[in-house]
Order: C-alpha cells, then structure tokens, then sequence
C-alpha cells in the first residue's frame, strides 16, 4: 500500500521531467541567449527567496564568484532578484551581451511557472541545469522539491 503523499510526489516528479525535456528546446549557447521568462505576479520577497536558493546551488556546481555570468535583462521581480543575487556571490554580471573576449561567460536563462499551486523554477547554462518547486507566499517561497541537477558533457 502506497502511502498519501507518494501522488503528490509522483506528479512532481512528473512536472521536474517535463521540464528538463523542455529544456532541450533552449539554447544557452554564448552566441544566441534566449529570453528568460518569470511570471511578474511572485512578490518581491518569494523572488529574492527562490533566486538567492537557487543561485546558491548553481554556486555549489560551477564555483562562487569565478565567472562573469551573460544574463538576458528582465523587469521581473525575480530577474532583478536574481541578478542581485548572483551579484551577492561574487559574480560580475553583463546584461548587454558583450563582454571582453578573455573573460569565462556563463550564459544564464532561467524558466519561473507556476504549477498545481506551486512554482517551478529552473537555472540553465551550457553545463548545469537547476531546478526545484517552490511553495510561494506573499512573505517569500520555501522549497517544496529536492533539487534536480542535470550536468552536461
């Protein structure tokens, strides 16, 4: 007998699935940045929450403050939230795409959705891809997920 709690989980796993395989429809290439999207109704607050956690882990799997990371600019509450918080790790951030040509870029694009009273938030770059759900409040965002980490190549 399968206990309550496994359906939720099952379609959670379900939900992280069918992001990493919409994720192979994304290019994050140095030369081609595609536009990051974060649904402008999540608080400021549940913004900070879930960029400063999921900045964190990327932190964990490409190192705090070693790269200059190209992130598409975005008047989102979480696109600013994110860049202050990548910012907060020691990561020099261009938004205009340019940058000199002896620097380690890091193209970065992120994917905010909400899902079954939850949101999916995912961090993209050439090597590494995040992802976790969050509940959200209007006081912030906890974790509702584990994190899922894809590594490329």
């Amino acid at each position: 007998m399968r206990a309550p709690h496994t359906i939720p989980s099952l379609r959670l796993a379900a939900a992280a699935l069918i992001l990493i395989l919409l994720s192979g429809c994304q290019s994050a290439g140095t030369d081609g940045i595609v536009v990051s999207d974060a649904p402008p109704e999540i608080s400021g607050p549940a913004a900070s929450a879930i960029a400063g956690d999921m900045v964190s882990r990327l932190a964990e799997q490409i190192g705090p403050g070693k790269a200059t990371v190209a992130l598409k600019p975005d008047d989102s509450p979480f696109g600013q939230a994110l860049e202050a918080a990548l910012k907060g790790w020691g990561y020099a951030v261009v938004t205009d795409q340019k940058t000199d040509d002896k620097q380690k870029v890091i193209p970065l694009v992120y994917v905010i959705m909400p899902f079954e009273g939850q949101v999916l938030a995912r961090l993209s770059t050439s090597d590494v891809e995040l992802g976790r759900a969050y509940s959200v409040t209007a006081n912030g965002a906890t974790p509702a997920s584990a994190l899922s980490l894809l590594k490329r190549g």
